[in-house]
């Protein structure tokens, strides 16, 4: 069966296994997450489920969204996320999907989004080397440097690492492992690092190479 869930990243820790070794986990606070709606493949042209995670009060929301949990029947929730499940009929709306959805040694992907650091230069985003700091050169020692020809082609290639915006993209990380779950505190302890900042939502789902 397929399975999904919303959760929030509190931090990384790290534990101890059976045989002694030091595991490095992070910490995600797993749902509760109700299913808000469910698609199928006849009404949508797909299958699909909309899950909420995170309780708010109504006047948070816009109409068209207060409208969507009142007709579900479900507590108005922050995030909302939709999740293409082959077995998407299996759902049904209303029910609550909690951590223990998944257990440990499980193979999940996590996506979020990653930190930003606003506009940088090409040396903290694509890792280029400083140019020489030496006589004849002028004080642009963290530029760029060539971009390219000059008479032929005249132009500068597509692609061509420029400074820019730096991170606050969605990132997915694949085949993380589920080292272990706790159901009282909501949580999942996931072996590695997952994207985003402190406190960033994430969406869990079983891992694609699994």
């Amino acid at each position: 069966m397929n399975k999904a869930i919303i959760g929030r990243k509190l931090g990384m820790t790290q534990v101890f296994s059976a045989d002694g070794k030091v595991i490095p986990v992070t910490v995600i606070e797993a749902g509760p997450c109700p299913v808000v709606q469910v698609k199928t493949l006849e009404r949508d042209g797909y299958a699909a489920v909309k899950l909420g995670f995170d309780e708010v009060a109504e006047k948070e929301l816009n109409k068209p969204e207060a409208g969507l949990f009142k007709k579900a029947g479900v507590a108005p929730q922050k995030v909302l996320k939709e999740f293409r499940l082959d077995d998407a009929a299996s759902y049904s709306v209303g029910t609550v999907i909690a951590c223990d959805a998944f257990a440990a040694g499980d193979k999940i992907d996590v996506s979020g989004v990653s930190k930003g650091h606003g506009f940088t230069g090409v040396i903290k985003r694509w890792n280029n080397q400083r140019l020489k700091e030496t006589h004849g050169v002028g004080p642009v020692h963290r530029e760029v440097g060539s971009m390219g020809a000059n008479s032929s082609p005249s132009r500068v290639f597509k692609n061509k690492k420029m400074p820019g915006q730096y991170g606050h993209e969605n990132v997915t990380v694949l085949n993380l492992e589920v080292v272990k779950v706790d159901k009282e505190r909501n949580a999942i302890l996931v072996k590695g690092a997952v994207p985003g900042p402190v406190k960033g939502i994430v969406s869990i789902r079983n891992s694609v190479k699994a």
